[in-house]
């Protein structure tokens, strides 16, 4: 009777969390009104839909592509030419179904040059497809006529016949519509990694010799995922054009963009479905909001990757579902003072660090200008010997501070971890 109670409400959980991501996706944007607010929920909409894309060959099939940038760039140039073409009436097309062009587009190319590059596996593969990203790139400057040159293409989102009274002009229904792109194209390519090829994708990755034995071609399941990626892809450029009415290749197509796509990816955790999502948060923070405080925001973005790497290689995502755990089991508790010593003392080691670059970055980049300039609302000065002073001081406590915290957080940890692992073989049976 209570077997048959319960089992229902564990169905429901999946549906709640995709209630949930829906409801979400449909306030987020009344509760951030601000015109920047707006834009940035607008591009984590189009992100979010390209990093779980990039996460179908690197966190599902363990392909690690530094080409990616190539499907959402030419799935954004034919969007752009769509678009030209619906506004000029010589293309029956509305624009809600512009992505889905993209995403064609995105898909023909990847079969194309996936055909090619899933023949190899592991660095070769890798190598090849910076190869594929680089030769794109590169023609793009050759066929000015398509790719526009350094102006790239422009266009206008606001044509034909309004769709259900929407004309996309402003902000809030391109949000919308990206919104609504963004949680089909999720749970689509969640119901992908549920299906045999999600499956089969994960195997090769883990085992691909395995795979072989027993009957299986892993160049055409690493063929399949290649093409699935590359629709989404598509879909998420052509999103991005419609969002910006433009499209650069200098830009699009870079391997710097794919390599961004990589980065947030891994920074979100490549090893979890939701990882991903938070990537293309952070991506949008790091270039919308870091990019404005400071220059040295790349710098600051390459030492959280190189600690991510040292300390946390599963990502953000790694981080948050082990402390589920540890919460699961009810052992968080003693975990909240450790908690705020690391957090107090990686707060020192952040402010006097940044202090310290922020003052070398001035003296390089602004060497004409005063030698006193403000960050974060403190007032710097790179000839005073205290402002050089202070902050190494203070990076000095934070270090020594964190070393301290650090050895006391691992001792709790590995308590709480024992005494979760026990609870697991108490609950086994006999």
């Amino acid at each position: 009777m209570s077997t048959v109670a319960l089992a229902p409400r564990r169905k429901l959980g999946p549906y709640a969390i995709w209630l949930l991501f829906a409801l979400l996706l449909a306030v987020l944007p009344h509760v951030f009104r601000s015109s920047l607010a707006i834009s940035m929920l607008t591009q984590m909409g189009y992100l979010t839909i390209i990093c779980l894309s990039y996460n179908i060959l690197l966190g599902q099939g363990g392909m690690l592509s530094f080409g990616h940038a190539v499907y959402t760039g030419l799935g954004s140039f034919i969007a752009v030419h769509a678009m030209n073409l619906a506004t000029k009436g010589q293309v029956p097309l509305p624009l809600v179904v512009i992505p889905l062009v993209g995403g064609l587009s995105g898909l023909f190319f990847a079969a194309l040059f996936g055909y090619v590059t899933t023949k190899k596996s592991g660095t070769t593969f890798a190598m090849i497809t910076l190869g594929i990203g680089e030769l794109v790139a590169a023609m793009s400057l050759m066929f000015p006529g398509f790719f526009g040159g350094e102006g790239g293409v422009t266009t206008n989102r606001v044509y034909g016949t309004p769709f259900l009274g929407l004309t996309f002009g402003s902000q809030i229904q391109v949000y919308y519509l990206i919104a609504a792109y963004c949680f089909i194209s999720t749970a689509l390519m969640f119901a992908l990694t549920k299906t045999p090829l999600g499956r089969m994708l994960n195997a090769v990755r883990d085992n691909p010799e395995r795979v072989e034995f027993i009957g299986y071609n892993t160049q055409r399941v690493r063929y399949l995922g290649f093409i699935i990626a590359g629709f989404f892809a598509g879909i998420g450029g052509a999103l991005a054009s419609i969002n910006f009415e433009i499209v650069n290749a200098s830009d699009g197509l870079s391997a710097v963009r794919s390599g961004g796509y990589l980065l947030f990816t891994f920074l979100g955790g490549a090893t979890f479905f939701f990882g991903p999502m938070i990537g293309a948060v952070l991506l949008v923070l790091a270039s919308v909001l870091l990019s404005e405080v400071t220059k040295a925001w790349l710098l600051y973005l390459g030492l959280v990757f190189l600690f991510m790497v040292m300390y946390a290689p599963g990502g953000i995502a790694s981080l948050i579902m082990m402390n589920l755990r540890v919460a699961k089991f009810g052992k968080f508790g003693p975990l909240l003072r450790p908690y705020a010593g690391l957090l107090l003392a990686g707060a020192l080691v952040v402010a006097g660090a940044s202090a310290i670059i922020e003052m070398i970055y001035h003296i390089q980049l602004n060497a004409g200008a005063s030698s006193k300039f403000s960050f974060v609302g403190v007032p710097l000065d790179t000839q005073s010997a205290l402002s050089w002073a202070a902050p190494l001081a203070v990076l000095a406590i934070g270090l020594g501070l964190l070393e301290w915290v650090r050895r006391g957080f691992v001792r709790v940890w590995s308590h709480a971890q024992e005494e979760i692992e026990a609870e697991i073989k108490r609950r086994e049976p006999a």
